[in-house]
């Protein structure tokens, strides 16, 4: 099997139920905590790992019980983390707030996280050689990213970047992105600095600029992806949301599981959507993500 190799954050989640988010200087008693693994790095990672997929991760933590914790989640489910740095620093941690109707709103602190350089990737550029994916997002520093995207370019690897959080790219950039997977609200903050009016505009000027794949994700309204050319919009399934946290992670996950799969991208399209629409039933963030009999027994689309 193809590897998918994995290149991003890894968070303890610090996860607080709530009815509602207190209004400013107000405090309210909140309904339970629970300490979560997280990280959009780690959550795809492990996504893929529990799906059944072979995935390695690059990543950085801290030495610390934090650390401790979240490496052993990974590997659990599968995932080889033999490539994870551990820095004199705190490991990296998100605050979230979950409501009764499942939004959520997370405060990120990098710890380790920020410190994961383009040096450090280059110590692991043979696992880029290796794998026929990489899967980044963006809660690591962006020259990170950036190099990372340029060393998959150069050896052929395929690229799949989650933008989120989003911040502008450099132009020459896109052209080495297979799979882009913005929602809405990313994919305006990556063009924020050019005069698109909008948002087929905005898609319009990534095609152009060399993104084969766009899939911008609309939470329950599913997902649309356009090529050059087409578009194709592809329904999820309507389901009571308990938690969103990891939803856009565990489709992302889906995805790259799918296409290590040698699946057509509808099929991996589809099952990510019903991956992402189970992890929406379960509180937490890795947590929340499916096996990949539960996303094959799932009816409806």
């Amino acid at each position: 099997m193809e590897n998918i190799l994995v290149v991003g954050s890894m968070n303890m989640d610090l996860v607080v139920n709530t009815d509602r988010v207190p209004d400013k200087g107000e405090t309210i008693i909140g309904k339970s905590f629970e300490q979560v693994p997280g990280g959009k790095g780690a959550n795809q990672a492990a996504a893929v790992g529990k799906l059944g997929g072979r995935v390695s991760f690059v990543s950085a933590c801290g030495k610390d019980s934090f650390g401790d914790d979240l490496l052993s989640s990974l590997q659990d489910k599968g995932v080889d983390t033999s490539s994870v740095f551990t820095l004199d620093d705190n490991t990296g941690i998100a605050a979230i707030t979950v409501e009764e109707d499942g939004d959520n709103r997370i405060i990120v602190v990098q710890g380790a996280n920020a410190s994961l350089s383009p040096e450090m990737i280059d110590q692991v550029e043979g696992k880029i050689k290796e794998a026929a994916y990489l899967l980044l997002q963006m809660e690591i520093p962006l020259a990170t990213v950036i190099h990372t995207i340029e060393l998959a370019d150069f050896y052929q690897t395929r690229v799949i970047l989650d933008p989120a959080p989003a911040q502008g790219l450099p132009r020459e950039i896109y052209s080495k992105i297979d799979y882009l997977l913005p929602n809405s609200g990313e994919l305006a903050l990556l063009l924020e600095e050019y005069d698109l009016r909008d948002e087929e505009d905005k898609i319009g000027q990534l095609l152009d600029w060399g993104v084969k794949n766009i899939l911008i994700t609309k939470g329950s309204e599913g997902v649309t992806l356009y090529q050059k050319g087409s578009q194709q919009v592809y329904p999820t399934l309507k389901v009571k949301a308990v938690d969103t946290t990891a939803a856009g992670d565990t489709f992302a996950g889906a995805l790259a599981f799918g296409l290590q799969k040698g699946w057509d991208i509808d099929r991996c399209i589809s099952f990510g959507n019903r991956a992402a629409a189970i992890s929406v039933t379960r509180a937490g963030a890795q947590s929340s993500i499916p096996s990949f009999a539960e996303v094959e027994n799932m009816k409806g689309i």
